[in-house]
């Protein structure tokens, strides 16, 4: 994205933040009778698969559920990172290295809305396992259009819980003969990080209104400026870059044409007055990061701690 060049001197003369404040682990916790159920569902239903398949958020490579390595790890153990198309993957063999030292060794990115890299031949009876709103159900739906040239068998959404129970076996291929188990996504019950959490948020992992939207708005804020990235600037025409969320969603308030009437009490009476609607400008703010609008991120650059390969 092309920026203009009053807007990129203001953007190098800013000071962002170097630390994100949050007060309190409400961000971290969040794991509701569901997840609980799904994952001694699935803990039953080993003995049925061959294979486990957990898929995950190529934008957050590391903030996996450690339970699905703990509970289901002895079982052959495939790593799908989905939604590739919305990651900065220049440091993909970083990424890679990064995980095999965590012990695993068999890893692959997919776009599993464009079918990329889901013709991979695999066989018998597969669990397909993961966080909640990273793409397995999509990925079952791709594996069945490439080989079965059929539609959906699985329901996909934009937020977190669309799949609820361990599904029964959804053929994806007739030669050789191979099924998949669906499953619901499932958080650890506790994340001990705090930014862990908010990552997984930012990705959708868990409904906005938990975390608070424009709370997620700040953060993604925050990631976006720290990592230099101001496409946010020339999708909302603002006059330049800035750290301050209260004002980047003033303005794209005004921007969208989002207001509400509130009402101020004051001493001759309630006047009604028209401000910006904070919480609809920061959910557009993140349906814009989520659709890849903003332009393709790496939330777990600093976990890699290196400058960027070239």
């Amino acid at each position: 994205m092309r920026l203009s060049p009053r807007a990129l001197c203001r953007a190098a003369r800013a000071a962002w933040r170097e630390r994100f404040s949050l007060d309190g682990g409400a961000a971290a916790r969040w794991f509701p009778g569901h997840m609980a159920r799904g994952l001694k569902k699935m803990r039953s239903s080993l003995k049925l698969v061959d294979c486990v398949v957990e898929v995950h958020d190529a934008r957050i490579s590391f903030g996996r559920n450690p339970l699905f390595q703990e509970t289901l790890g002895i079982k052959p153990h495939l790593l799908v990172l989905n939604k590739m198309d919305l990651a900065d993957l220049r440091q993909r063999q970083k990424i890679i290295q990064h995980l095999e030292r965590e012990g695993l060794k068999n890893i692959i990115f997919t776009n599993c809305i464009k079918d990329e890299n889901v013709k991979q031949n695999v066989e018998l009876c597969i669990m397909v396992v993961g966080v909640p709103n990273v793409g397995k159900s999509s990925l079952i739906n791709a594996l069945r259009r490439q080989h079965l040239r059929k539609g959906k068998a699985t329901r996909v959404g934009g937020e977190p819980g669309i799949t609820r129970a361990v599904m029964s076996r959804i053929q994806v291929c007739e030669r050789p003969l191979m099924f998949l188990l669906d499953t619901p996504g499932v958080l650890a019950p506790r994340i001990e990080s705090v930014e862990t959490g908010l990552k997984l948020a930012l990705c959708g992992t868990v409904l906005d209104h938990l975390v608070g939207a424009e709370t997620l708005a700040d953060y993604l804020l925050y990631t976006l400026n720290r990592q230099r990235l101001f496409g946010y600037v020339q999708h909302y025409g603002l006059d330049g870059a800035c750290d301050d969320v209260v004002s980047v969603l003033k303005r794209v308030a005004v921007r969208l044409g989002k207001t509400q009437k509130v009402k101020v009490l004051t001493g001759t009476g309630d006047v009604t007055v028209v401000q910006p609607d904070y919480p609809a400008a920061a959910h557009d703010f993140l349906r814009t990061f989520r659709r890849g609008l903003l332009g393709a991120v790496m939330l777990d650059r600093d976990v890699l701690q290196g400058p960027l390969d070239p």
